[in-house]
């Protein structure tokens, strides 16, 4: 491969960032796997099932923080609505990993456990051909990015923006979240769904279907770290970034700038509704509160930690935060939120450029 082709490669990423993935590529794709599958159970060296559970946790929600990245950090649009879009897409699978159970449920019927347990008597049309697992998939696409679209064109195209937009955004799942705790809205109400048991006729919970699950997230993540870097090193992306510092000269350049901002915003929910799916077949659960908004703010958190507009940034917001949390909340469960919000003032007052920024700084040695 050399010529034209290469320099593209090349512009995309750089050659620095092409090691970086194919390193991170070995890892996922090559050293995990060994480890988790071939590693005996009492080696130093072996995976365990916690912790690619775990590392595939983080990976769905750093799909979360890049898409999240997209919009606030590239395109101005501060989100706290998107822990929506993520559940969504993690109901749209959990439907479909809830048929799969079968009659293998608790009340050994075809209806799911919570729906015998309230006396339905079939399922509702909401669940119509949710046995399909390619269904499932273009509902946990289509819910997201159709809501999306459609509160996203109204929205824009009535200029609401900045602190207002947010609140909408926070108003908006926090309608949802009540809305899902609700046990006639067919969605098994405060427990949602969990106990699967099968996934393609395959178990769920064995080793070789959850290292399945977990190359598979990560080779999505890449895939979206990929598509943002193609996107805001384009024409598109350049737009995005004058809109997102002088919407009003943009507009009088002709652009119309509503095209722009409701694809980018779109494209952020399918994306996080993608991470949703994901994330339900490896943590084993899904319920409204993943729709919280204080679970929308966390994702803001990631990113801002990270570093705003970078979205390896975004990435390593993410992990940083979420490995904190793992760890704070089985030792110290009290002092989490205390420490998230330490956590948070402390890089806006000392690394408003996130950690990126930080290595930056000291890599030029400003």
């Amino acid at each position: 491969m050399s010529g034209p082709l290469t320099s593209t490669f090349t512009l995309l990423y750089g050659a620095r960032g092409w090691s970086a993935l194919a390193a991170a590529g070995c890892v996922l794709f090559v050293a995990f796997p060994m480890l988790n599958l071939l590693a005996p159970a009492d080696s130093v060296l072996q995976l365990s099932a916690y912790w690619v559970t775990l590392i595939g946790k983080i990976m769905c929600y750093a799909i979360v923080a890049v898409a999240m990245d997209l919009i606030w950090g590239y395109c101005g649009i501060l989100s706290l609505g998107h822990g929506l879009f993520f559940a969504l897409g993690g109901y749209g699978m959990g439907m479909y990993l809830m048929r799969q159970i079968g009659r293998d449920g608790q009340y050994r019927a075809e209806l799911p456990d919570f729906m015998v347990f309230l006396d339905w008597k079939e399922l509702p049309w909401h669940w119509w051909n949710s046995d399909s697992f390619a269904w499932a998939l273009l509902l946990a696409v289509a819910v997201p990015g159709l809501l999306a679209y459609v509160f996203g064109y109204f929205a824009f195209r009535s200029r609401i923006k900045g602190v207002y937009f947010s609140i909408i955004t926070q108003a908006l799942t926090f309608a949802a979240m009540l809305l899902f705790f609700r046990n006639e809205t067919g969605f098994g109400g405060n427990n949602g769904f969990t106990d699967f048991k099968r996934i393609l006729g395959f178990p769920i919970t064995t080793p070789q279907t959850r290292m399945v699950l977990f190359t598979l997230t990560g080779a999505v993540l890449i895939a979206t770290l990929l598509l943002g870097r193609y996107l805001v090193t384009s024409k598109f992306g350049r737009v995005l970034a004058a809109i997102r510092d002088a919407e009003q000269r943009v507009m009088f350049c002709g652009y119309n700038t509503l095209h722009y901002k409701l694809f980018i915003w779109t494209l952020s929910a399918v994306l996080c509704g993608i991470a949703g799916a994901l994330y339900v077949t490896q943590v084993g659960i899904i319920n409204p509160g993943e729709m919280s908004p204080a679970n929308s703010i966390e994702i803001a958190i990631w990113v801002a930690v990270g570093g705003r507009g970078t979205l390896a940034g975004a990435i390593a917001g993410a992990g940083v935060v979420n490995g904190a949390k793992s760890f704070f909340t089985q030792v110290f469960p009290e002092y989490w939120l205390y420490v998230l919000g330490m956590m948070f003032i402390l890089v806006t007052l000392f690394m408003p450029q996130g950690i990126v920024g930080l290595l930056n700084k000291s890599r030029s040695g400003k």
